[in-house]
């Protein structure tokens, strides 16, 4: 099989496998990211020291060997052919991607909200991002509702979707095993300050591109929650850059200027408060931005499926490319 279909295969592995998460989300049981989280809770027990070193080894071995196992199960794939290699990429696509759960969560949140049901929503939180639920009130609540939704657009479906189209099954599943490991561990809290040190800068790395895809697809969608483009690109621009991060900036600041509303402010986590920038013109979210910002991540997720199938096709062309011209040099 040339690189022609090789591409091809893995653009038809990344569109079943966001059709398969669309279909089925995450199964409650012995889902295979939860199972890499125990293992990495339990390693963390015997890895643990407040260095920067050990965070560092901890990291590389858990993401190594899920990177590792992956390249196997992939070049198994690839020995059977179209099929093989569709069906991996397609297994490991699924198995990488949160982005129905991500949306499902996000509308059962708009209706508790809508519900005035603000002990229900707190509950709901953790499910979302770490900050402290009891500090929240029905206006907090519905912020990092936003926030956590456009964060995690780009880190449950972008970040996935584009490193199955640069490196397959690897890519997909060694992403999946970055950003779990920076959810886990990658916090300023006094624990995890050195010894998460090395996954959130992984993290950092790996999202480089992926956040900025979610931007652009961010302001081109922005009409489809009655939005502006422009004032989505001129929110990014402006504002994205003041975020702590250098990805998540990205994904809020595009979709706040998407929904025409005011992100950041006071944000408190267990381990301490944060003042965050201010993202975005407008009001602050209300309840009704939770189903448009659902509406959003939604069309989002989309445009990356499809324009990481496309990027896989032009990847696999340009390499067949190349080998042709250093074929050509060697007559």
């Amino acid at each position: 099989m040339n690189y022609s279909g090789r591409a091809a295969a893995r653009a038809a592995g990344i569109l079943l496998g966001y059709a398969a998460d669309r279909a089925v989300s995450d199964p409650a049981r012995w889902h295979p990211v939860a199972g890499f989280g125990r293992a990495a809770a339990l390693l963390e027990q015997r890895t643990y020291s407040d260095h920067r070193a050990a965070g560092a080894a901890h990291t590389v071995v858990l993401v190594g060997a899920v990177a590792g196992g992956a390249v196997a199960v992939a070049r198994f794939g690839r020995g059977l052919g179209w099929a093989g290699e569709t069906a991996v990429t397609a297994v490991a696509t699924w198995i990488a991607l949160g982005g129905t759960s991500l949306t499902r969560v996000g509308a059962d949140m708009a209706a508790r909200v809508e519900g005035g049901d603000l002990d229900a929503a707190r509950a709901l939180i953790p499910s979302l991002c770490g900050r402290d639920p009891q500090s929240l009130d029905a206006a907090g609540v519905t912020r990092a509702t936003v926030e956590s939704v456009a964060e995690n657009t780009s880190d449950a479906t972008v970040g996935p979707l584009v490193w199955a189209a640069v490196a397959g099954a690897p890519g997909a599943l060694g992403y999946r095993a970055i950003n779990t490991l920076d959810a886990m561990i990658g916090y300023r809290s006094e624990r995890y300050l050195r010894f998460g040190w090395a996954a959130a800068r992984l993290d950092d790395l790996v999202n480089l591109v992926p956040a900025r895809a979610t931007g652009l697809l961010a302001v081109l969608t922005a009409p489809v929650v009655g939005g502006s483009p422009a004032a989505a690109a001129s929110a990014w621009r402006r504002d994205a850059a003041a975020h702590p991060s250098p990805n998540a900036g990205v994904a809020e600041a595009s979709m706040a200027g998407a929904l025409g509303v005011r992100l950041g402010g006071r944000t408190e986590y267990p381990h301490g408060v944060e003042e965050r920038p201010t993202l975005g013109d407008g009001p602050p979210p209300a309840s009704a931005d939770l189903r448009r910002v659902v509406r959003l991540s939604s069309a989002v997720q989309i445009g990356a499926a499809l324009g990481s199938a496309a990027l896989a096709v032009a990847i696999g062309e340009l390499r067949l490319r190349r080998r042709q011209r250093r074929g050509l040099g060697l007559l």
